[in-house]
């Protein structure tokens, strides 16, 4: 092959044949390296970062520049969205932000089909070929070169060696006014002689090459001044949440304060390496989102028609807000004075000498044992504040390179912490849980997390906290408690008639729903315990004759009981609602009604009227059991009515046995009548003693 100068070849694989395009660069680089004399990038480190609890960071680079200069940055494809919804920028010494320059991100097929040469849909040689109809190329076919037009592609049959027809792609080249066919399976080698076309082709394969990087994006900031110059560069992108984990330290002796110590576990998944940088956690959940920037959008346009007076779209717009002016912040609590320890470790921390240490051989010799004093040599690296509605923990000084994991320490302080038992009949039906009951007297906020629990300087369970800010109080549980045993036992459930009244036809009772639930408890260990004691909380229910609850949740009563050692305690807990019955009197039967109307709680006068009002309905359903009887009767002769009939047709009417029928049936059709006539005298009575009941109980209001 003769050697061309700025060429590039592009292979093809068409039915099993290996195709090269030869594609000259035309003078476009070959690389995305800077051309000649052009300024390098500035880097600018980060200085600042702030990791939200709600998985965003926000990261401000800062550095110097000198006259027009640039600074690159490079970030996930995922996270291009973000920078452009926040990057802001600032000169701070006279100068002008510039342009951000970025890859765009076109959908891959819009672009390819943007060139002459479509190549979105991976087209074949044959495809390819078709596109470029008209255009001058040279192609060669073992020593021959033709030189030509492309006039059209076809398929015409091939006779294989076994008799076997095949369908074989055939090109048409015009050169000169002679059209020839060439066979594309007999092809080596094809040339555009297009320079135009061939930077078009070029152009779409580096589109198709660029699009395979998808995992990293440069972003080009540019600034315009003269001199040397400070500029900082900030955003937000999504990080990993930063998380925490606590060690609770619970003393022997009960005069002792409990400390607590937070570890804020972090990770630097960027591409930049936190070098002395100022590293702020903040507990927040702030409102955060993605929307899709990167991507260009394109809206499809209405054809409009060329019309004298076009109909308007129906506007929407948005609703404003008034501007307010806002409540400052309440400053942060201020923090607990520090414990003899911590003021010795403050000490040493600011050059004063500690007191020597003892050698191990002393320790060995004076017999003593001293166990693991995790508080001793961790002081908290971060300040705490308060950041409007949200609570930071500042650390400075911070260096972790990219892809890489922290545990820095933000809390050492004493915490308010007291020894308790919790019993849960759901959790645990027999035996209750070591816990502690903690007030967050640090003045920080305690983001949730998992807690090691050291009982004693020694392993006592692991148990989890959920957000706790300052001041308030939460439960925590972290043990089997073996030496504290709980009955919940003699559960009853009872319902009571409180009073009634009776109000047009409607008996309205008060109804009082009891419950009650005892709890046993044997505290069998040496010591005294407190037994913290969760009941189920239902709404609407009330307590009564109950001791006050500790605090009441959205599920749960927690009682106290201090259980004395070797001692047993019962707690009885009830509840009561009072509800609304209503009965009404037309419908119900007499044996409901002359149960309430014994009943000694509902009023005198409410029970008399249910008397007289059963008295009614007694006339009206002893009238409706007459009815009922005569239309059996009506149902009896009927029936035999029927019978008779068919004797009579079987028999001649000549006979003494039909004129015996005959007779009967005479006497029948007599009785038939008398029962008619007393069913249509008893409904006339029962209608006008249903009237007299309705018109009783209408007119009754007592209770």
């Amino acid at each position: 092959m003769r050697r061309l100068s700025r060429s590039r070849y592009v292979h093809l694989a068409v039915v099993g044949v290996v195709w090269t395009i030869m594609v000259p660069i035309c003078g476009i680089p070959a690389t995305t390296a800077p051309t000649e004399g052009r300024v390098s990038p500035v880097d600018i480190p980060v200085q600042k970062v702030v990791l939200f609890s709600s998985g965003v960071g926000y990261f401000e680079h800062m550095g110097s520049i000198a006259g027009n200069s640039s600074t690159e940055l490079r970030f996930k494809t995922s996270q291009i969205n973000d920078i452009l919804k926040s990057l802001v920028l600032q000169d701070l010494d006279g100068g002008k932000v510039g342009t951000v320059v970025y890859p765009s991100q076109d959908p891959l097929a819009k672009t390819l089909r943007s060139f002459q040469v479509d190549l979105s849909d991976n087209p074949s040689l044959a495809d390819l070929l078709t596109q470029i109809r008209g255009s001058q190329v040279k192609v060669t076919i073992q020593a021959e070169h033709l030189q030509g037009t492309v006039l059209g592609l076809e398929k015409k049959q091939k006779l294989l060696s076994d008799k076997e027809i095949v369908e074989v792609w055939v090109l048409n080249l015009i050169a000169g006014g002679t059209v020839r066919s060439v066979p594309l399976d007999e092809v080596q080698r094809v040339e555009l002689e297009d320079l135009q076309l061939q930077e078009e082709l070029h152009k779409a394969l580096l589109v198709l090459a660029q699009a395979r990087d998808q995992a990293k994006k440069p972003v080009v900031i540019t600034f315009e001044g003269m001199g040397e110059r400070r500029v900082r560069v900030g955003y937000i992108v999504e990080t990993p949440i930063w998380k925490t984990s606590y060690r609770l330290l619970l003393p022997e002796k009960p005069e002792e304060p409990a400390k607590i110590q937070g570890w804020a576990i972090v990770e630097n998944q960027t591409d930049n390496d936190w070098n002395d940088a100022q590293l702020s956690l903040v507990s927040g959940r702030p409102i955060s989102f993605v929307q899709e920037l990167y991507v260009p959008l394109y809206l499809p346009r209405p054809v409009v028609k060329p019309e004298l007076y076009a109909g308007l779209h129906p506007q929407t717009y948005a609703s404003g807000i008034e501007p307010s002016t806002g409540k400052a912040a309440e400053p942060p609590a201020p923090a607990p004075p520090l414990s003899p320890r911590m003021r010795a470790l403050a000490g040493e921390a600011h050059g004063m000498r500690p007191q020597e240490p003892m050698s191990a051989a002393e320790l060995r010799s004076e017999g003593t044992d001293i166990p693991l004093d995790p508080m001793a040599s961790v002081i908290a690296a971060a300040s705490a504040g308060q950041v409007g509605e949200l609570f930071e923990y500042s650390v400075r000084h911070v260096s972790l390179p990219r892809q890489r994991s922290a545990m820095l320490p933000i809390i050492a302080d004493d915490i308010a912490a007291e020894r308790v038992s919790i019993y849960n009949q759901g959790v645990l039906a027999q035996h209750p849980l070591n816990g502690a009951h903690l007030k967050n007297t640090t003045g920080k906020h305690l983001l949730q997390g998992p807690i090691t629990v050291l009982d004693a300087n020694t392993y006592g369970g692991d148990a989890r906290i959920d957000n706790l800010p300052p001041g308030q109080e939460r439960l925590i549980s972290y043990a089997i408690d073996l030496q504290v045993q709980v009955q919940a036992t003699n559960q009853r459930q009872e319902s009571r008639v409180q009073t009634g009244k009776l109000v047009k036809g409607v008996l309205q009772l008060t109804r009082k729903n009891m419950f009650t639930q005892e709890y046993i408890m044997e505290n069998k260990a040496d010591g005294d315990k407190v037994l913290i004691i969760e009941h189920p909380y239902r709404k609407e229910w009330n307590l009564v004759d109950s001791p006050k609850p500790l605090e009441t949740t959205d599920t749960w009563y927690r009682f106290r009981e201090s259980i004395p050692a070797g001692k047993t305690r019962t707690l009885k807990v009830q509840e009561e609602i009072i509800q609304g019955e209503t009965i009404a009197i037309l419908p119900s039967d007499l044996g409901q009604l002359e149960f309430y109307s014994r009943i000694g709680e509902i009023p005198q006068e409410v029970r008399s009227a249910l008397v007289k009002a059963m008295s009614l309905k007694s006339a009206m359903v002893d009238t409706e059991r007459q009815i009922k009887e005569r239309q059996q009767q009506l149902a009896g002769i009927t029936q035999e009515q029927q019978r008779i009939r068919e004797n009579m047709a079987s028999v001649s009417q000549t006979s003494q046995y039909y004129t015996r029928l005959l007779s009967k049936l005479n006497d029948q059709e007599t009785a038939i009548e008398t029962l008619q006539g007393e069913v249509e005298q008893l409904k006339h009575t029962y209608d006008r003693q249903r009237k007299e009941l309705e018109t009783y109980l209408m007119n009754t209001m007592v209770g």
